[in-house]
């Protein structure tokens, strides 16, 4: 196999102490990790490995394709999408993952066809997926085997009096169904305080080293750092200029290193002279355009880089979210396919 041009360095310790971070904020509860989306990009077999060995058990995903991705892990999987008709056969023979019953026609459908243990997604007020509270009360759930019943706070990292009422909404259900376990923090509600934990825990974001509220910042480390081998190192001489539409010009003749990185990566034009790389603690600006699969850097400060070597992108998640205007998980999911995933 060709080595791509492209590598991600994902940095194991980081991804586990993190978790481990998450999982003493939840206190009693359970920590889990949501994993869909291929780990937020990361890859997730690898991710669910590193995370099961840490001690973590109880892992989501969003749709059944992404269970078969994690068929040998040999983990309990909960999918958050439910289970639709064309999905009924392979949740009926998969003997690690479970729905998360998110309607009443998905509660009847996995009823009537004899389905057994399941999760149940109750809309305490996000009004995204989730069956109602009422719902619930009336006697919906009777007799079905619900592992966990659990909700989704609309706006954790928000200050707003929502996060309460949801809570309090979820809590009024507890004795009302026959679940073992109840759920309602993601990374943000985790940070919220205990009385959010209920037993379980759905950290996703925050594992991947985003910091969604200022509560985990200084806690949560860097997992992710795209590198990007160069391509050729060119002089552009002083009045020329870079990239498509020359939207940046040398004002003195300028080293300019050309990188197998571009927009088809995740790396996306609003990056365009605002991105940097970083060489030990030398800062590299990116100039010009970011194009397709290219992207320029200014490396005057680096004499010695030549082709062939390989640059570390700046890729702080809260930092690069606050200077591109993205936000830390479109940082994370929009990483591409053309990456080597390396673990460190």
């Amino acid at each position: 196999m060709i080595a791509s041009p492209l590598r991600l360095r994902l940095d194991r310790d980081a991804l586990v102490a993190n978790w481990h971070t998450l999982a003493a904020m939840s206190g009693t509860a359970a920590c889990g990790a949501a994993v869909k989306a291929n780990g937020y990009g990361l890859g997730a077999p690898e991710v669910v490995r590193h995370l099961a060995e840490a001690g973590c058990r109880d892992f989501f995903v969003a749709t059944w394709r992404e269970v078969l991705a994690l068929a040998d892990a040999g983990v309990a999987v909960s999918v958050l999408h439910g289970v639709r008709e064309d999905d009924m056969a392979v949740a009926l023979e998969s003997p690690h993952a479970r729905p998360v019953l998110n309607s009443v026609q998905q509660v009847r459908r996995w009823r009537d066809a004899g389905g057994g243990a399941c999760d149940v997604m109750v809309d305490t007020g996000m009004n995204r997926l989730g069956i109602r509270p009422e719902d619930v009360a009336a006697g919906l759930l009777a007799g079905m085997q619900v592992e966990t019943l659990m909700s989704h706070l609309a706006c954790a990292d928000d200050e707003s009096p929502l996060n309460a009422q949801q809570r309090d909404s979820l809590a009024a259900l507890r004795d009302r169904t026959q679940a073992r376990r109840m759920s309602l923090a993601n990374s943000a509600g985790i940070a919220l305080g205990p009385d959010y934990a209920f037993d379980l825990t759905r950290p996703g974001v925050a594992l991947y080293g985003a910091v969604p509220v200022p509560a985990l910042a200084g806690r949560i480390r860097q997992v992710v750092t795209p590198e990007a081998q160069i391509l050729q190192r060119r002089l552009v001489p002083a009045g020329a200029g870079v990239g498509y539409n020359l939207t940046w010009t040398a004002t003195a003749d300028t080293e300019v290193a050309i990188v197998n990185l571009g927009y088809a990566d995740g790396y996306l034009r609003c990056f365009s002279g605002k991105g940097r790389a970083m060489l030990d603690d030398r800062v590299l600006p990116v100039i010009g355009r970011v194009s397709m699969d290219l992207t320029a850097i200014d490396v005057r400060a680096a004499p010695d880089l030549v082709e062939g070597d390989w640059l570390a992108m700046d890729y702080d998640l809260a930092a690069t979210a606050a200077l591109t205007g993205l936000s830390q998980y479109e940082l994370l999911t929009g990483l591409g396919a053309r990456y080597d995933r390396i673990w460190v």
